[in-house]
């Protein structure tokens, strides 16, 4: 008869490994929260709509290349921050660091991409290419 050793499980502790994890595979600096985000396709373009509400366009930067978008930004302060009160019973809206990159399926056109940001949406058409390139692309 073989002895077997049995471990009491504690889903705390598994979920603490993890946790600590996921933090050494994204890195220190990895982002405070994550905008969501549609990336759709028409016949000329792609097109990415991003939720940022509160956010300017100062604090927006994009960055395109060949077949891949970056969205990166920060909103600086801290949801409620400002409001005088004891204590926060709920902080669900995001601040601090983001980051979002996306790999197209085809080459677009870094020349012709255009940013727009109105209503706390911003909207970046990439229309699709057969060239190559790289730009920073502003927001109007």
């Amino acid at each position: 008869m073989r002895d077997v050793a049995f471990t009491r499980w504690d889903p705390l502790r598994d979920l603490l490994a993890l946790h600590e994890h996921l933090g050494r595979l994204v890195g220190a600096d990895a982002p405070g929260w994550t905008p969501p985000v549609d990336l759709y396709e028409t016949a000329a373009d792609y097109v990415l709509a991003a939720e940022l509400p509160g956010l300017t366009r100062e604090q927006i930067e994009i960055h395109a290349e060949d077949s891949r978008i970056v969205i990166r930004g920060a909103r600086t302060s801290v949801p409620g921050r400002d409001i005088p009160c004891e204590q926060f019973h709920r902080v669900e809206r995001g601040h601090g660091h983001f980051s979002r990159a996306f790999a197209l399926p085809e080459p677009i056109d870094v020349d012709a991409i255009s940013a727009d940001l109105k209503d706390g949406i911003l909207t970046i058409t990439m229309p699709k290419s057969a060239g190559r390139g790289t730009r920073k692309i502003s927001v109007s």
